[in-house]
């Protein structure tokens, strides 16, 4: 990853002593002129910088996912 990234919030996971989620922007994620995505993170261990699962939603994606989270959720 190349782009900058910041941290827009941070969680403890349910079910794990340690366990975090963490939120962040990236800009440029892929090189010069790709697009910004939403980085959400999984770490067990704690260490928001080095999580052991990620996955990268363009911001175009945001309005579907969020969606999909409310349905899982079941308020949709």
């Amino acid at each position: 990853m190349s782009g900058k990234n910041v941290l827009l919030k941070s969680f403890t996971l349910a079910g794990t002593k340690e366990g975090t989620i963490s939120v962040s922007s990236i800009e440029e994620p892929y090189g010069k002129g790709s697009h910004s995505v939403v980085s959400i993170g999984i770490s067990l261990k704690g260490n928001i910088d080095e999580p052991d699962w990620k996955a990268h939603i363009p911001y175009e994606n945001l309005d579907d996912l969020i969606d999909a989270l409310m349905e899982a959720r079941g308020t949709k």
